[in-house]
């Protein structure tokens, strides 16, 4: 069995689970470990209750996906992680939430630290939520070879998180990521519905991409529904996103600034950022984009007077952006620290399947709104952004790149919008199509964004699936820093700028 076994789909696509063949265990992961080995990305593996398992690979020079399924008979199957590394964090996950056993995973152990969602015990006996990061860790021996254990508190307000590290001197020989702290139920919140709380977890799945996570959601709701958004108000969710992008891009190159001491784009962007939030807030009153998208339009419509209005506001947002970033890279002294940390070559991010811009920053040309485009981006394609070294320059400078381009969709976008009336308000949502499933991807500011949605036989939620582009990268900032300084972790990490609450889910 191939990989074309797997049904192809679109992203936003729903379907009878019935038009989907069941795969024996066996093709099932057979198809996995050759579509991967053949170019595909697993960008989603999961389970559900009744101990089936669902894949989802992307095609993406053929802008589609693929789609199978399995059911087991035992609660265990055969590793694919082994031939497989993308199925690593997917295969723990699903052993954590069902006590489903991954048999020969090589490096199984906990990674959310919650109690099993199924009844009994999850696959590694337990039947009480454990202490977060309480396992063992890998170490490495011999003379002057120290571990440095960093967080789950730090400084500021960043969110927990447990970093140890294995160094030989200043050297770090090996980095393990241990999250879970926030045991959130963001998915398991989701089952039963749609109701009047979805709309809200979809927008807290991860704080600073809103946006990203509810037009995803909006998507699924639209597939399952049956439901067509007018085209005025597709490109009005792009001016959101691409606002969401430009806020966050700003904020990380002023803070990637500040991490190696320069001050000027440091507290430029850090001011400047507020001015991108602010146009977001002229919408919808939130800085964050609550409540600006919902299902089957948007709960604010951009009318064409307020998007007069913004232009100019973003002119000015924009001149200051440029000034302060151009700083950045006449910088000699900026421009030696980041290109000589945090390196990631092109072959690590395809096999540990690295999104967004952590996978751009190595010369992968992979970009949903290119690739799975949908809206506003499907007539009008965004150029997609990327360097070749993979290391934090590649990082920060694809993100400029980033930023002119998105600079240029909203231009286009707001004019555009300031000529046409805006839309009625979208009715109710028809009920969702039962015993179907439905998978969306938006490309977030951090990357690719996926959910995955099962009905039951009333056309409620009896699955959804989360996988938040921070997910795929975590493993990139352990490599990112092997053979390093560990003084160097700080721009490291904040070159990726991973979401913690995006993973603990």
């Amino acid at each position: 069995m191939s990989k074309y076994a797997f049904l192809p789909i679109v992203s936003g696509q729903s379907l009878p689970l019935s038009d989907i063949q069941e795969s024996s265990l066996e093709d099932f992961r057979k198809a996995i470990i050759q579509g991967v080995h053949d170019g595909l990305r697993l960008v989603c593996f999961c389970a559900d209750a009744e101990l089936r398992l669902f894949a989802i690979l992307a095609e993406d020079a053929a802008k589609q996906l693929r789609i199978g399924w399995t059911k087991l008979a035992q609660a265990s199957f055969p590793s694919i992680t082994p031939h497989c590394v993308q199925a690593n964090l997917f295969e723990r996950e699903i052993a954590e939430q069902f006590g489903i056993l991954p048999q020969g995973h090589p490096w199984f152990k906990p990674m959310r630290f919650h109690a099993s969602w199924a009844e009994g015990r999850d696959a590694w006996g337990r039947t009480t939520s454990p202490s977060p990061a309480v396992m063992d860790f890998f170490t490495v021996g011999g003379e002057e070879v120290h571990e440095v254990a960093v967080g789950p508190v730090h400084a500021g307000v960043i969110e927990p998180g447990h970093f140890r590290f294995q160094c030989h001197g200043e050297t770090v020989l090996h980095l393990e990521i241990a999250l879970g702290f926030q045991h959130r139920g963001i998915e398991r919140a989701l089952v039963g519905g749609p109701n009047i709380l979805s709309l809200k977890h979809a927008e807290t799945v991860s704080g600073d991409a809103t946006i990203a996570h509810v037009w995803t959601y909006c998507r699924i709701l639209e597939g399952l529904a049956g439901v067509r958004v007018p085209s005025r108000s597709e490109w009005v969710r792009g001016v959101a996103l691409e606002l969401e992008r430009m806020a966050n891009h700003v904020g990380d190159l002023g803070a990637l600034a500040g991490d190696v001491g320069f001050l000027p784009t440091a507290s430029f962007c850090g001011r400047i950022r507020g001015d991108w939030l602010n146009l977001t807030a002229a919408v919808c009153g939130s800085r964050l984009g609550r409540d600006w998208l919902k299902p089957g339009g948007l709960g604010f419509d951009l009318e064409p007077d307020l998007a007069k209005q913004l232009l100019p506001r973003m002119a000015k947002a924009w001149a200051d952006t440029r000034d302060a970033i151009e700083l950045l890279w006449g910088a000699a002294s900026v421009m030696n620290r980041f290109e000589a940390a945090g390196h990631v070559d092109e072959a690590q991010a395809r096999e540990i399947g690295l999104v967004g811009v952590a996978a751009r920053a190595c010369g992968i040309a992979l970009d949903v709104r290119k690739d799975h485009p949908s809206g506003p981006y499907i007539d009008h394609p965004i150029e997609v952004s990327h360097a070749e070294s993979g290391n934090v320059h590649s990082r920060a400078w694809v993100r400029w790149l980033e930023l002119v381009e998105s600079h240029r969709f909203l231009l286009e976008a707001l004019e555009g919008l300031a000529l046409a009336p805006g839309d009625p308000a979208p009715p109710p949502l028809p009920s969702l199509a039962p015993s179907s499933l439905c998978v969306a991807l938006t490309e977030g500011w951090r990357g690719e964004v996926l959910h995955m949605a099962v009905t039951d036989s009333e056309g409620r939620f009896s699955r959804y699936k989360i996988v938040d582009p921070s997910f795929h990268n975590w493993f990139g900032v352990a490599l990112a820093m092997r053979g390093e300084q560990i003084s160097d972790f700080p721009i490291c990490n904040k070159s990726f700028n991973l979401s913690y609450c995006g993973h603990d889910l």
